[in-house]
């Protein structure tokens, strides 16, 4: 029996823990490292993550 595992419901605070920052705009930008070239735009770009949010955003070079 020593592979149970106590159940313990998340509170609010921890639930809702980095979303305040990201809805007052305050991103924590993560640079994603995959597709470096805009076949589009023909240019290099940056593709950035939020490491809390998971929002995506763009920079062309």
């Amino acid at each position: 029996m020593s592979n149970v595992v106590p159940f313990k419901r998340p509170s609010p605070k921890q639930k809702h823990k980095g979303k305040t920052l990201c809805r007052s705009g305050f991103h924590k930008w993560e640079v994603v490292t995959g597709q470096q070239f805009d076949v589009k735009q023909g240019k290099l770009v940056t593709r950035y993550q939020c490491k809390r949010c998971g929002k995506e955003k763009v920079e062309a070079h």
